[in-house]
């Protein structure tokens, strides 16, 4: 994809949704982490479903560690992989109370080192807490990257690095949201919906659907 493309393929996602967000639930930073870590392998409705009631019980770091790591379990165990996460998010909630005076902290290298975050989970909290121009590549993203031409790359490292030179500087603050929401909505993985795309045309991918 060439640079003016890139460029107006952003500024129609911008003009559609101009200050997009995140569709996981939380009112807090260490609640974002939480849910962040808990939806690996799963989808934001569901891990939403759970983390309403146990926010509600325990909202702090300090408040999940009462909770105990049985209970906790017992209130995400409609998610994939609960019980590993579970233990995660214990072992995070001990380290943020050790470590950073029960605060997320803003250095990736202190997010990484926190059990169950990984370069993607560290990505999304220096973006949407930090307000760093940073892109977390999921499934989503890295479909969308490949299948547009937008960046295309055998790994999420290569896609990361492509996007963080693909996309213009005044539109990077918000591309991960853009790109994972597009790729969620309208440009999915078994179908995408071409018909109702608003990059269509400035889409490399040949086998566009047409409207049912």
């Amino acid at each position: 994809m060439k640079p003016g493309q890139r460029a107006e393929l952003f500024a129609r996602l911008a003009a559609a949704d101009p200050e997009p967000a995140t569709e996981l639930s939380y009112h807090s930073p260490y609640q974002l982490l939480v849910a962040v870590i808990l939806s690996a392998q799963a989808t934001d409705k569901g891990v939403n479903r759970v983390t309403g009631p146990l926010f509600k019980e325990a909202p702090t770091p300090a408040a999940i560690i009462a909770l105990g790591e049985e209970k906790l379990a017992g209130h995400i165990q409609t998610i994939g992989l609960y019980r590993t996460k579970a233990r995660n998010v214990i072992a995070t909630s001990r380290l943020l109370l050790e470590r950073h005076g029960g605060q997320v902290p803003g250095d990736r290298a202190a997010l990484e080192a926190l059990p169950g975050v990984g370069r993607k989970t560290a990505n999304i909290i220096l973006n949407v807490v930090f307000g760093e121009p940073t892109i977390a590549v999921d499934t989503h993203i890295f479909r969308l990257a490949n299948r547009t031409g937008l960046a295309p790359g055998k790994n999420v490292e290569t896609v990361e690095r492509g996007l963080l030179k693909a996309v213009p500087a005044q539109y990077r603050q918000h591309a991960h949201h853009w790109l994972i929401l597009h790729g969620r909505h309208v440009c999915k993985a078994r179908k995408p919906e071409c018909w109702r795309c608003l990059i269509a045309d400035l889409c490399a991918y040949r086998d566009k659907t047409p409207a049912p």
